[in-house]
């Protein structure tokens, strides 16, 4: 079927509690991965539109920071129950725009609402300090308060999730938010913008803006955004975080990956070959915390490929919308070819093709490829070097734990890793000497539960805070100390001295 035998659907912008159709005249292709088909036409914004959306949201900032805290909890627990309710409706949108299966798109909802419970704490989240005393007749006290306008530019890989992460605390906070979500599947944030409302959200707190660069620009060089939150690509973040805070913004920008799973001679390699084939065919690879490197220590690298080969002919890859199938489609076709493309170059480089996804054969037009396994991979070769965001898993054989070691810790990203071991004390000593910011112990996929707070280091995130949790409160406020005093006025007199506390 051509892109023609189908009308798409018009994806418009969400302004002021309602959709509102773009007037840039300008718009964007949404596909239907699974089938190549194009399904939708989502509006790109223009400077302007950026600049109207501004103003209505801090026209709403100024009442909403005035709304009691356990007003504003109760609207996120609402949201909170809107929100599992809805979760199938809002599964089939992102296997019809992302191409993920059912399952995952369920798993994806189901980390999101992890922080929506989160936020639901907000009245105890925000009680601040309290010093009575601090000096003869004066009491120290800090409160936080929101910065006003925000927003989030989040990617296509978790069009539920990733927005989830910073919506719902930057709301809880006080703040209005404006998201400019991915333009390959934007519908979930519309899905989730009408649970808003429904919630009891005042209308303009909430705005979706779609858009491509021109929008991103304007976001970023906005006076009236206090604080910009992205989660992306490591070029893509390290330009978020310089264009943003030139402009005097309050930047986190999450960037990309390469994320290590060191596997010890001692480890059970079954359960080590489960975990491999999980975190790195997932979500067809297209996950910041995919592992995409395994390092084989010694002897258990003949083991461990047999186990994880053995194990890929039973995975089923086809249409998210079939739920027999466990992996969907890559987002785009360009994105699939230049996946495909560094399989060969692997190959060309030395390494070895255990499995070879470009042979699975998929029926139709959609963007699939198969499961890759190369053996023998060395650290100058580009299927390691890059963040490849694909159904890729390359296994590197290293003679020690220090050796494998060295390879995470010389990595440019610091974004997850994990190591495989039966050996208490090696896990301790690994989780003290790598440099990366999220560490699993027998866990492939070390996401942080919704009360601590997501991010890597070194390249894989540009800023001082993480996402969500405790340190997503700290960047949605700000804090300020009041030093106040009730004295007798008769004791009143004039003092140019430096202020004492005694």
């Amino acid at each position: 079927m051509t892109d023609t035998a189908i009308k798409p659907a018009p994806i418009n912008h969400w302004l002021n509690g309602k959709l509102t159709p773009g007037t840039s005249g300008r718009s964007a292709r949404v596909f239907n991965p699974a089938t190549g088909e194009v399904q939708g036409l989502v509006d790109l914004a223009s400077v302007e539109e950026i600049g109207a959306a501004v103003e209505a949201a801090t026209a709403a900032a100024a009442r909403w920071r005035t709304v009691p805290l356990s007003r504003r909890a109760e609207i996120m627990f609402r949201f909170r129950a809107l929100l599992d309710a809805g979760r199938d409706d809002l599964a089939r949108i992102l296997t019809r725009e992302h191409g993920k299966v059912h399952a995952d798109a369920l798993g994806e909802i189901a980390r999101g609402i992890e922080n929506v419970d989160f936020a639901c704490g907000i009245p105890n989240l925000l009680k601040g300090g309290y010093s009575e005393g601090a000096s003869t007749g004066v009491d120290v006290y800090s409160i936080q308060q929101p910065l006003g306008v925000v927003a989030g530019i989040t990617p296509f890989n978790f069009p539920a999730m990733v927005p989830l992460w910073m919506i719902a605390n930057a709301l809880a906070c006080g703040n209005a938010f404006i998201l400019k979500p991915s333009e390959k599947d934007p519908s979930a944030s519309l899905f989730i913008a009408d649970l808003l409302q429904r919630a009891g959200l005042p209308d303009g707190v909430f705005t979706v803006i779609h858009g491509d660069k021109v929008a991103v620009d304007a976001i970023l060089e906005h006076p009236g955004i206090a604080a910009v939150s992205f989660v992306g690509s490591t070029p893509i973040a390290r330009y978020i975080y310089r264009k943003g805070t030139e402009h005097g913004k309050r930047v986190q920008a999450l960037g990309g990956a390469k994320n290590h799973m060191l596997v010890l001679p001692d480890a059970d390699v079954s359960m080590a070959a489960d975990a491999a084939v999980s975190a790195a065919y997932g979500s067809a690879g297209e996950r910041c915390m995919a592992i995409s490197v395994v390092l084989a220590v010694g002897d258990v690298a003949d083991e461990l490929v047999d186990a994880i080969a053995s194990r890929l002919p039973a995975l089923k890859v086809g249409p998210g919308s079939d739920a027999a199938n466990e992996m969907g489609p890559l987002i785009s076709r360009e994105h699939r070819d230049k996946v495909a493309g560094y399989i060969g170059s692997a190959a060309g480089q030395g390494a070895k093709i255990v499995v070879d996804g470009r042979e699975q054969q998929f029926a139709g037009n959609g963007f699939f490829l198969g499961v890759s396994l190369l053996d023998h991979v060395t650290p100058d070769m580009d299927a390691y070097r890059d963040e490849i965001f694909g159904p890729v898993l390359c296994v590197v054989r290293v003679p020690s734990y220090e050796a494998g070691l060295k390879l995470i810790n010389d990595n440019e990203f610091g974004n997850g890793t994990a190591i495989f071991t039966r050996d208490g004390g090696a896990a301790r000593q690994f989780q003290f000497d790598c440099q990366v910011g999220m560490v699993g112990v027998n866990v492939p996929i070390p996401v942080p539960v919704a009360y601590y707070s997501f991010g890597g280091w070194k390249a894989s995130l540009f800023g001082d805070t993480h996402m969500y949790g405790p340190d997503g409160i700290k960047f949605y406020t700000r804090t300020k100390v009041i030093t106040s005093r009730w004295p007798d006025p008769a004791s009143s007199r004039v003092d140019l001295g430096f202020p004492q506390n005694r």
